[in-house]
């Protein structure tokens, strides 16, 4: 009796990439490694992809989506784009790579351009110049994006690390401050010390670092309004 062939869809599509990359990380997703996962050939992929480019872009799409059903304010500029950080970061921290693929790919796809039209809408209301208005929300959503990036990095770094060395990796550290001078590391010694490092990635780092960009951005209008 013939083999029948899996049955396969988009949405099945998706679902196997994200997985992947889960799995494996961005940097090993391949066409022939998603066909494999979907137990079909990788040619038989390409019905529904052009191209692995054209995956991503709809991977970026659906998580567009998303931020866009989850994100709900109605307040002044402020409480908008505090909620839409909040909204974005979320969202990205539970679709693994989803910041490197919102990072890589262009704004050519419906919820894409949702998602952007959205995020100027926040700001629409100022006194702001256009173009200082593109630049608000291009400042945000890069703080966003490289917040959750560099703390999906250090996960993982962090991990292959514990794989590779035979002490803790704070062990090293110490180790490592230890034979400084004070000169050169004394205010990074002392930081360390003191566990600040610890706070990188945590909901109280995330929210300072909002706060300068808002006030930033609220100092620029009272500039304007003089």
């Amino acid at each position: 009796m013939k083999k029948q062939q899996p049955q396969i869809s988009e949405d099945k599509i998706l679902e196997a990439s994200w997985e992947l990359l889960g799995e494996e990380g961005i940097e090993k997703l391949s066409m022939r490694r998603l066909a494999d996962r979907l137990g079909i050939q990788a040619p038989s992929l390409y019905w529904y992809f052009k191209s692995k480019q054209n995956l991503y872009q709809r991977l970026a799409n659906q998580v567009s989506k998303v931020i866009l059903e989850e994100f709900h304010s109605d307040g002044d500029w402020k409480e908008q784009l505090t909620g839409l950080a909040v909204t974005i970061r979320a969202v990205l921290s539970r679709y693994p790579c989803s910041t490197q693929l919102m990072m890589m790919t262009l704004p050519h796809e419906p919820d894409i351009i949702r998602y952007t039209n959205r995020m100027l809408l926040c700001v629409e209301e100022t006194p702001l110049e256009q173009e200082q208005k593109m630049q608000v929300v291009t400042t945000l959503v890069n703080y966003v994006y490289f917040f959750v990036l560099d703390d999906y990095q250090h996960e993982r770094n962090v991990t292959v690390a514990l794989k590779e060395l035979e002490d803790l990796p704070g062990d090293e550290m110490v180790r490592l401050l230890d034979s400084m001078s004070d000169s050169e590391a004394g205010l990074f010694r002392r930081m360390f010390t003191n566990g600040l490092f610890e706070l990188m990635g945590t909901d109280r780092a995330f929210e300072f670092g909002l706060k300068l960009i808002l006030l930033g951005i609220e100092q620029v209008i009272k500039e304007q309004e003089k």
